[in-house]
């Protein structure tokens, strides 16, 4: 019985490694991949090309429900913020320019670009909220 089995194997390699050496179609010449944006369509194959397309609504953006909006914590901030908030401590208490104090020679202007900044802080303040909001 194994002696049959055995045969019959031997005999039939040489047709099935015959049937994998047969013609194969040569491959296309040119595989494109198009990733398209908003409503572009797309492009047609030609004769020996193949056109994959693939679709992203807003390729580099960052899903809303994964967007971190709120200040960063004090303790995860850089040493370079802490030390500018000392810097700016220090130059308010030495009445440097551009510091918002009566004394020195920078007062005015001072105050003027800390009500600028106080009120870029509150333009976000209530642009942050009015995107929380549904």
């Amino acid at each position: 019985m194994l002696r049959t089995v055995v045969l019959a194997a031997l005999i039939a390699l040489p047709g099935m490694a015959y049937a994998q050496d047969a013609q194969v179609d040569t491959p296309p010449q040119r595989i494109r991949s198009v990733t398209l944006t908003g409503d572009q369509k797309c492009p047609k194959s030609s004769g020996g090309e193949i056109v994959v397309c693939s679709t992203l609504d807003q390729p580099y953006r960052i899903p809303k429900s994964l967007r971190d909006d709120k200040p960063i914590a004090a303790k995860n901030q850089s040493w370079v913020n802490r030390a500018a908030t000392m810097d700016q401590v220090g130059r308010v208490a030495g009445g440097l320019p551009d510091t918002c104090s009566a004394v020195g020679t920078g007062g005015q202007s001072g105050c003027f670009m800390q009500r600028n900044q106080a009120y870029a802080a509150e333009r976000r303040a209530s642009a942050s909220e009015s995107n929380t909001q549904p």
